[in-house]
């Protein structure tokens, strides 16, 4: 059974994009998504630095255009499709529930109502490596923070003011190394709660669809059978935290045998690693990998 996955903001890199830009195919639909989305993300995906894409408004539709065009050049159907955190908009993509363009239209709009929310205080998020989860979560909740992502065994994401996450600094959890990450803003906390009415509005304007293919839910891992409900969820997870652990579980539980994950790759690979052992993982980055990547797909994708 074939999972195929998005990552979300902050596993951005500066030129991420620059082997796929020789591709004409992916080039075109690059140049259409940048249309739909208002930015030149052949640029963003090429030129731009590390200071510049981190910008919430930029980094979401980057990341989910790439994902998008890069799922298009490849062509392989999934069993299960999910996305973490703004990765989300890309596998309901994928799933059909909405289209393409319509995404990026959407990622756009959520990208700027997180920009705008993450300028009213100064707000980031740091991942907590190791320790005793028990631990790790005390230690943040007495620091003011949420868990924003819990991306289960050994990485759970802190979120909230700088000042909260100094504190958590100053006093982190036993045998559990901090990294800052590179975003703009507490994402899926209470922080963002002005962005959530914002993107209903936009959201209000799209078609949707049922999902053709299993769509996991970042809310509680469950498979979503309606569109419009997938869409309400995301909506809504802009302010409330990203159970991949419980995506994971419902990974291991339906049967999945191997995971790819989109461009940029690496972070959701990295995670499966660690929690969803014996299934096979391919990190897809650039174009030279796309043969190996499609088989991959026809050797773990289920028969119609």
């Amino acid at each position: 059974m074939l999972a195929i996955v998005a990552p979300g903001q902050g596993a951005q890199t500066p030129g991420f994009l620059s082997s796929w830009l020789d591709d004409p195919e992916f080039a075109s639909l690059i140049a259409d998504y940048s249309e739909a989305c208002g930015l030149d993300l052949a640029h963003f995906g090429t030129q731009a630095d590390a200071e510049t894409i981190r910008d919430t408004a930029i980094a979401q539709p980057l990341l989910v255009g790439a994902g998008l065009a890069v799922a298009a050049r490849l062509g392989a159907e999934a069993d299960v499709v999910a996305g973490h955190s703004v990765g989300e908009l890309a596998a309901l993509a994928l799933a059909g529930v909405v289209t393409a363009t319509d995404a990026l239209t959407l990622v756009r709009e959520r990208g700027l109502a997180m920009a705008d929310a993450s300028a009213l205080r100064r707000t980031s998020m740091t991942a907590v490596i190791g320790g005793d989860r028990d631990e790790v979560l005390a230690a943040i909740a007495g620091a003011g923070l949420t868990a924003a992502n819990n991306n289960g065994s050994g990485q759970i994401v802190a979120a909230g003011t700088v000042e909260e996450l100094e504190a958590l600094a100053a006093e982190p959890p036993r045998r559990a190394r901090l990294i800052p990450l590179s975003v703009a803003g507490a994402f899926h906390t209470v922080h963002m709660a002005p962005a959530v009415d914002r993107l209903a509005a936009a959201a209000a304007q799209v078609q949707v669809s049922d999902p053709g293919t299993r769509l996991l839910s970042n809310a509680d891992g469950a498979v979503v059978a309606s569109g419009r409900d997938a869409l309400d969820r995301v909506i809504a997870q802009v302010a409330n935290p990203v159970r991949w652990d419980l995506c994971m579980a419902t990974m291991a539980e339906l049967g999945v045998t191997g995971l790819l994950e989109l461009p940029p790759s690496g972070t959701l690979t990295g995670i499966a690693k660690r929690n969803l052992k014996g299934v096979e993982l391919f990190s897809l980055n650039t174009p030279d990998q796309l043969a190996d990547a499609a088989e991959f797909c026809r050797t773990h994708r289920q028969s119609a």
